[in-house]
């Protein structure tokens, strides 16, 4: 089988043989390279030869692509005898997206055994061929660009597809992020889920406990109203009682009042009483006595001592005696005793010494003060003057240096300047030691009571401490208590073996009044009075005791003389008497405090302190004056 062939014409002829050509020529070369560059190029079908009335295959080729040929003179055309004329097939163009297919139209045979087709032409019309062959390249560049317009129609639709696909993956990404987020909110609405069932069984509960709070609710009701009922009569029987309370009230303030006016009156008259007593006393130059009473170990007061209810300044003691005879019964003898005021066992440290405050007083006013304690051993005697380290049990000793310098203190505003000092010493077995030493005691310094010509009892070697408050004087105080002689004895635990002496001089000056005051304060604890029998003191403790008696009656034998009005009084018998001279014939205000034992066995000890201290409160010692200039 012999297909037919083309001639081949040169490009230059085909251009010069008219303009239509010359335009498709010019349009042919672009659409041999778009369809070099498209992917995939439509492949025409070549034209098929009929023979015998039998329709060959369509063989699928390439479109040809017609090259430019060099130029010659002459086209030389060489042709097989052709069987037949290739007819241009009508190229039917696919809807957007499919294949565009080319079908091969029937050409007619030699015998004519199709119809409508064009005749043949002969070898020597070159012309009619070109046109043929124009005619045909017009068609293809028809369907060219029918082809290239779809390719452009696909490739936007490819864009718009790519556009599409690009917001469906973004979609996708937003709509997995979502899913996510609605998986957690599965999770947590299964939570809630949960929660839900929690919360309405509690509330089926609480629905429960509802209606028996409800139930609860209306019997609490019923019984508020009754108690509404009740709390309206008390109400009324309260607003009556208010109304007697606010009488009451009223009557109480007007008792009040009269009670703290009564009070008042009554200080005021105690006052005027302590005042003029004070004056009674220092017309008569007496020196004061109180005595004191120590309460028993196991409390109350012993059958044998008894103190007048209504008598602050008596006491008796007791003693019942056996008859002689037998034949009569058992007599009862009491000894009466007064005093300028007698403190019972129940007496506290602060009532005692507001007794002898305005004698302290005194000191400041410049009037030499003297106050010391006598009594049988553990009858209380240092428990007076000095008391216990508490503020309630503080003695008198601590509690009149502290109203001194508060005085001094309260003074200073009416300009007047105090100096203090102060001195503690110790009479041991008639011999004097300084309490305030604070040295070795190989080096202890010996002592002489010295007597200027003005009268003025000194000391020498003596420690003499300036001191400008309350707490400097207590250091001192607690100072010579540990420096002070003290044993054991069958009486008491701790005994005082000597007898001690605090001195507080004080001097006062007032500038602006040109006034000068000199005074001193002596306040003396003693040693208590023993007897063999009962102390069996032994050794050093006798020695001790000898020296205590010995020079206790000496002092009763100057109170003998003083109250004798004798012309010699035997100072000078003991150190003791020597020191208290001023105090006890000289100018000053004195105060003895008689301590007496409770106990039944303690009785003729008792007797023969309340027989020394009244000698003593019956002795007169001249009125005092105040030492200023």
């Amino acid at each position: 089988m012999n297909m037919s062939r083309l001639p081949v014409i040169s490009n230059k002829r085909v251009l010069t043989t008219s303009s239509s050509s010359s335009e498709n020529g010019q349009d042919l070369g672009p659409a041999q390279k778009k369809i070099r560059k498209d992917p995939e190029p439509v492949k025409p079908h070549a034209a098929a030869t009929i023979i015998g009335g039998r329709r060959p295959p369509v063989a699928a080729t390439r479109a040809p692509i017609s090259r430019p040929v060099k130029g010659m003179g002459a086209a030389t055309v060489a042709a097989a005898p052709s069987r037949g004329v290739l007819k241009q097939s009508i190229a039917s163009t696919a809807p957007k997206g499919g294949n565009m297919k080319l079908t091969a139209a029937p050409t007619a045979t030699k015998g004519g055994g199709g119809g409508g087709g064009a005749t043949k032409r002969h070898a020597w019309d070159l012309k009619g061929k070109v046109s043929d062959m124009e005619s045909k390249v017009r068609n293809y560049q028809t369907k060219f660009q029918s082809v290239n317009q779809e390719n452009e129609v696909l490739k936007g639709t490819m864009v718009d597809m790519k556009k599409s696909l690009q917001r469906q993956k973004i979609q996708i990404s937003e709509y997995e992020e979502e899913l996510q987020a609605l998986s957690g909110v599965r999770d947590e609405l299964e939570k809630v889920s949960s929660e839900k069932s929690g919360i309405e069984r509690e509330f089926s509960n609480l629905d429960g406990k509802y209606k028996v709070m409800e139930t609860l609710r209306d019997s609490q009701e019923t019984e508020l109203q009754t108690l509404k009922m009740k709390l309206s009569v008390q109400e009324s029987t309260l607003a009556r009682q208010q109304v007697t309370l606010r009488d009451t009230d009223e009557e109480v303030r007007s008792l009040r009042d009269t009670v703290v006016q009564q009070k008042d009156e009554l200080h005021a008259g105690e006052m005027e009483r302590r005042q003029l007593h004070n004056a009674i006393q220092e017309l008569k130059g007496n020196i004061r006595v109180f005595c004191r009473v120590r309460p028993l170990v196991e409390g109350g007061l012993s059958k044998h001592i008894q103190l007048p209810t209504s008598d602050t300044k008596a006491i008796t003691l007791a003693k019942t005696e056996e008859s002689h005879t037998g034949k009569t019964a058992d007599t009862q003898k009491n000894y009466n005793f007064n005093f300028d005021r007698v403190f019972g066992p129940q007496a506290s440290q602060q009532e005692v010494f507001e007794e002898i405050s305005l004698l302290v007083q005194s000191a400041l006013d410049g009037y030499n003060v003297c106050c010391f304690a006598y009594g049988q051993t553990g009858s209380g005697k240092t428990f007076t003057m000095e008391g216990a380290e508490f503020d309630e049990s503080r003695g008198v000793i601590p509690r009149a240096v502290k109203q001194i310098f508060r005085a001094a203190e309260k003074l200073g505003a009416q300009g007047w300047e105090f100096t203090f000092t102060a001195s503690f010493v110790e009479i041991y077995n008639e011999s004097l030691r300084d309490l305030l030493y604070t040295g070795k005691a190989s080096k202890r310094p010996e002592h002489e009571i010295r007597k200027s010509t003005s009268n003025e009892v000194t000391i020498t070697n003596l420690t003499y401490e300036k001191v400008s408050n309350e707490d400097q004087v207590l250091g001192l105080i607690m100072l010579a208590n540990q420096n002070r002689s003290t044993a054991q004895t069958t009486q008491n635990d701790r005994s005082s073996r000597s007898h001690s002496v605090f001195q507080l001089d004080i001097e006062g000056v007032n500038v602006g009044r040109d006034v000068k005051c000199k005074s001193t304060l002596c306040l003396v604890d003693l040693a208590g009075s023993e007897r063999l029998l009962k102390s069996q003191s032994q050794g050093e403790r006798f020695k001790e005791m000898t020296a205590i008696n010995g020079s206790l009656s000496n002092l009763g034998i100057v109170i003998t003389a003083l109250a004798n009005k004798e012309s010699y009084v035997p100072y000078r018998n003991s150190k003791l008497t020597y020191l208290l001279q001023s105090c006890l014939g000289g100018n000053s205000k004195t105060l003895m405090f008689v301590n007496i034992a409770p106990e039944s066995d303690s009785f003729g000890e008792t007797l023969n302190s309340l027989r020394f201290a009244s000698k003593v409160n019956d002795c007169v010692i001249g009125t005092a004056s105040a030492n200023r200039k």
